[in-house]
């Protein structure tokens, strides 16, 4: 299932949200090696990705792979990234003149407007916009940050528990939007979500957003379960960071945020001229003459 646009009009035009997207798109564009080219591209973007992402060695130990001594060392050994012809010390080494000063707790703050393919940043600013600019229209700008960053550092610390030794980069929104699909999940349930389900044949169908979301969580607990095993390729998906993110989202709904409940129907959305509002809509036929 892939959701295209919510039946949930805003009151107040989602500047936040926007101003998210802009700034992840522009780092992907922009400060990322994502243009890079020739023999040494991959290793360009890794490079990136080690001096930028965060690193779960990193966050439980307090301090960078480069700075982490002996035991960064035995931690990148098995990890099984480095060559045969390479060794922990010399890819310390490699790090420390490439990225001297990485803070630990910086990284966890830019590794949430971080993505590794065209694919990876298009869904998740596709989830946050459709689902975003509601939470944000009823948390009012400076509550939406504030639950925006506490989401992606919740998600960080949750995708921990699995590996917390691992030397991996971890980057991405998704546990930060996870927390906004948590939200959304609580406050308005009901709202229908045009959704493409790829089934045989494509169809697009209106859903509950309990069911579009709801659905979604439960394939990334499945997942997450999965990838506890060893013997399960999980792609590099970081699974517990989204059920970290959409639990801490939906908790604090359930708390605090302004939501609808299941107890009245959703209001619809009047019909919009094509290219305006927050989707698509019908144009509306001007009256018969007579």
């Amino acid at each position: 299932m892939l959701p295209l646009r919510d039946d949930n009009p805003t009151r107040r035009f989602a500047w936040v949200t926007l101003i998210i997207i802009a700034v992840n798109v522009v780092a992907f564009l922009v400060w990322e090696p994502t243009f890079a080219t020739g023999p040494d591209a991959q290793e360009r973007q890794s490079t990136f990705f080690f001096c930028h992402a965060q690193i779960a060695w990193e966050t439980t130990h307090q301090t960078s792979l480069e700075d982490g001594g002996e035991a960064a060392q035995q931690a990148i050994g098995r990890s099984g990234i480095l060559s045969s012809r390479s060794s922990a010390a010399r890819f310390q080494r490699f790090l420390r003149d490439r990225c001297p000063h990485k803070s630990w707790v910086a990284s966890i703050f830019t590794a949430m407007f971080l993505h590794v393919s065209w694919l990876h940043i298009g869904g998740n600013m596709l989830f946050l916009w459709i689902f975003g600019n509601n939470v944000e229209d009823r948390l009012r700008p400076v509550r939406y940050v504030l639950f925006y960053l506490a989401s992606g550092i919740v998600a960080t610390l949750v995708q921990l528990i699995p590996d917390p030794n691992s030397v991996i980069p971890n980057l991405g929104a998704s546990g930060a939007i996870a927390g906004v699909l948590g939200a959304y999940l609580v406050m308005f349930p009901r709202r229908r979500v045009l959704t493409v389900i790829f089934f045989f044949i494509i169809t697009f169908v209106y859903l509950p957003a309990i069911v579009v979301l709801g659905a979604w969580f439960v394939l990334q607990v499945f997942s997450g379960i999965g990838s506890l095993s060893q013997d399960v390729n999980t792609g590099g998906v970081a699974f517990w960071a989204h059920i970290g993110g959409f639990a801490f989202g939906a908790l604090m709904a359930l708390a605090s945020f302004p939501k609808e409940g299941f107890g009245r129907p959703a209001p619809r959305r009047p019909d919009l001229p094509l290219g305006t509002g927050y989707g698509w809509g019908r144009r509306r036929r001007p009256p018969a003459p007579g």
